[in-house]
């Protein structure tokens, strides 16, 4: 079955035939003590006992990975001892070599010490991110949906009971008490759920005082029809750079009231605000995101084996001529909103809430729509937008405040372990001397990217959303709007407005432990090799990237996944086709770009993902909609991106190139709009 899947898989995205297995003659004989490959090996048990063997007869040592750590071997007649404390018993063990890999579940008799094995195939471990995609898609109820791929990926991952039915019952409960729970005990996630509730408070507080209701009228002056309130939307959306969640949330919830007014649907902002958070977020100089993006390049280098003389910084800035999809995303919605048309499920979306009023298909009481409660301002509110803009304002400064304090703190425990004798406890002499945990001299943004890269923003954005709340509080009851006992009461509304996606939140995250237990991306990275051109690997990789994203619902773990094998991957297939230096390095940037770009795009397909369902939340959207209007859009520009990346290479790569093939994919989707597309009257705007 692992072989069909592997097949279809193969045949399906890229078209091309898997590599074949390397030859193993070195296997064969009696090998001394010299070091030997393992192309291809099987698992036997002997009572406690876990052995490797190999095809062949075969005596010397070699080493294999196991759960993620190098283990030593020494073969003897082809047979290898496992040592027990590698071993994960009662538990998943993921057993890799060049060219195999196995994941074995491993379980130990308490009394006799027996271990029983069971292999599970690798294939399985796609089943519950598509099993949960499938059935929300079908039924239409994501929480349901996730439950039942958290408790597919827990039977799999417990080696199905190991024959006992009661093995399958237990992993019922597992999916709370583990899963769920493994979710929930995760700091970041705690953090972006104390975030949410807190801007969910803050906003409940800003509508019932007026301030909401301000901005609106304030706008109103600007956004002067449905096409206005949509830029205006994408220019905020433009603005906040520096994190994707606090852009998700902060847009949403500022611009709904703003698009309400004009009988924009509530599916339409949700595509603005994801299509605007991430990519800016991936591709701006100074973001929470660059941190992990420079790692992420700088271990991928340093397994190339060779002094590039360049710092991971300058490569990243370097890469960006070849972020097709996050820079055409952002242009394209400007096309959409210029040329006033909408084609696809979104088209349907925009002309029920124009023509009906009606800006969310879902009723009310569907569990996957958030309900924001009845947050019109309070009678004698004054409705003045200083009560909103001082408190969203807060939480854009401490933010930023944040990034740079818990930045520069990371950065002098960095600088006091090189040994240096300065001291630190200044910023300045922490910004003197960044060029010593750099591989050269630092501009002003690359420092600044260093500083924001190392900070911790679950923190930075807990501190904002903490003061934003507060403001918001001191705000409503200062100029006597509310009482202090009211003014609670609706921040505790403003919280539960975000239970429902937050729970659908945690159980993606829950989700997301079960891909990673069933090393669900290192199967599709292994099913998905073979023989390319040199100028074909971006766009395979690309397809990879995104078919990971979409899988396991994260931008960021593919990221995690990818780096580390294509950046070597590139320098070695350029290297074997004996290009030379100029393209090959071209061919690298535009590797290291197409991971963070199609894992983008992968996020923004995926029903599983945490900043789309964050999208869903901050623009009251149902779930699914929000899914189904922006697939289309999210794909077309894919397409166009993929092609891009793949002419330019073939063009020789550069600067100039991209950017002619920018032009004209802008001018392709521009004229498909124009074609495709049909035109959303504007209709008449709700009273303010």
């Amino acid at each position: 079955m692992s072989y069909l899947i592997r097949l279809i898989l193969i045949t399906l995205l890229f078209g091309i035939n898997a590599a074949t297995a390397q030859d193993d003659a070195n296997l064969r004989g009696n090998q001394g003590l010299s070091q030997l490959s393992i192309n291809n090996f099987r698992i036997t048990q002997d009572k406690a006992i876990i052995s490797i063997r190999l095809p062949e007869q075969t005596t010397g040592q070699s080493s294999i990975s196991v759960n993620g750590e190098d283990v030593a071997l020494r073969f003897s007649n082809g047979i290898a001892q496992l040592p027990s404390d590698a071993l994960m018993m009662n538990g998943l063990n993921f057993i890799k070599s060049e060219n195999s890999q196995k994941l074995m579940h491993l379980r130990q008799d308490e009394n006799t010490q027996v271990v029983s094995m069971k292999s599970i195939p690798l294939w399985l471990s796609i089943v519950p991110p598509l099993l949960a995609i499938i059935i929300a898609l079908v039924f239409k109820e994501v929480i349901i949906a996730l439950f039942i791929g958290i408790w597919s990926g827990a039977v799999i991952a417990g080696g199905f009971g190991l024959g006992n039915i009661g093995g399958v019952i237990s992993s019922f409960f597992r999916v709370l008490t583990e899963y769920i729970v493994g979710a929930l005990a995760n700091a970041d996630h705690l953090s972006v759920i104390l975030f949410s509730l807190l801007i969910g408070g803050m906003v409940a507080l800003i509508s019932k005082n007026g301030g909401m209701q301000g901005v609106v009228n304030s706008l109103s002056k600007y956004a002067r029809s449905p096409r206005s309130a949509q830029f205006i939307t994408w220019l905020m959306g433009i603005a906040i750079f520096f994190d994707d969640y606090a852009n998700t949330l902060i847009v949403g919830n500022t611009m709904r009231s703003v698009t309400d007014k004009f009988k924009i649907s509530r599916e339409k902002l949700a595509y603005i605000v994801d299509s605007t958070a991430a990519p800016v977020s991936a591709i701006a100089f100074i973001t929470t995101w660059i941190g992990a993006e420079l790692g992420y390049i700088d271990d991928g280098i340093a397994k190339i084996g060779i002094e590039m003389n360049v710092t991971p910084y300058a490569v990243f800035l370097s890469s960006l001529k070849y972020s097709f999809y996050p820079i055409l995303t952002i242009i394209f919605i400007v096309i959409i909103i210029y040329q006033k048309k909408d084609f696809g499920p979104m088209y349907q979306a925009e002309m029920r809430a124009r023509t009906t009023g009606k800006v969310s298909s879902a009723s009310s009481d569907n569990p996957d729509e958030p309900d924001m409660e009845d947050l019109t301002p309070v009678k004698g509110a004054k409705m003045k937008a200083s009560h909103a803009i001082i408190p969203v304002a807060s939480v854009i400064l401490v933010t930023i405040l944040g990034l740079l304090i818990t930045g520069f703190d990371s950065l002098r425990t960095d600088l006091y372990g090189l040994g240096g004798n300065t001291n630190y406890e200044s910023w300045g002499s922490i910004w003197s001397d960044l060029a010593l945990l750099t591989k050269g001299e630092l501009g002003f943004f690359g420092k600044l990217g260093s500083i924001i890269g190392a900070s911790n923003s679950y923190v930075a954005l807990m501190w904002s959303s903490l003061i934003g709340v507060i403001m918001a509080l001191v705000i409503s009851t200062a100029t006597k709007t509310m009482k202090l006992l009211d003014a609670t009461h609706w921040m505790i509304t403003g919280f539960k407005t975000m239970i429902p996606a937050l729970m659908i939140l945690t159980m993606a995250w829950a989700l997301a432990i079960t891909t990673d237990q069933l090393h669900t991306a290192d199967y599709i990275s292994a099913a998905l090799e073979g023989n390319l051109s040199p100028v074909l690997l971006p766009a395979v990789i690309f397809i990879l990237a995104a078919f990971i994203a979409f899988s396991t619902g994260s931008s960021w773990s593919t990221m995690a996944i990818l780096y580390p094998i294509a950046i070597p991957t590139a320098y070695a297939v350029c290297a074997a086709a004996g290009m030379g230096d100029a393209i090959s390095y071209e061919i690298l940037l535009a590797v290291i770009s197409t991971v963070l770009a199609a894992s983008v795009l992968g996020d923004h397909i995926s029903p599983i993902s945490d900043t789309t369902i964050l999208s869903s939340l901050a623009s009251d959207c149902n779930h699914l909609d929000h899914i189904k209007t922006q697939f289309p859009y999210a794909m077309l520009v894919g397409i166009f991106s993929i092609t891009g990346i793949t002419i330019s290479i073939m063009l020789g790569g550069g600067f100039i190139i991209c950017l002619i093939i920018f032009i004209l994919c802008i001018l392709a989707l521009f004229f498909i709009v124009k074609m495709i597309g049909k035109v959303v009257p504007d209709g008449e705007a709700d009273p303010v």
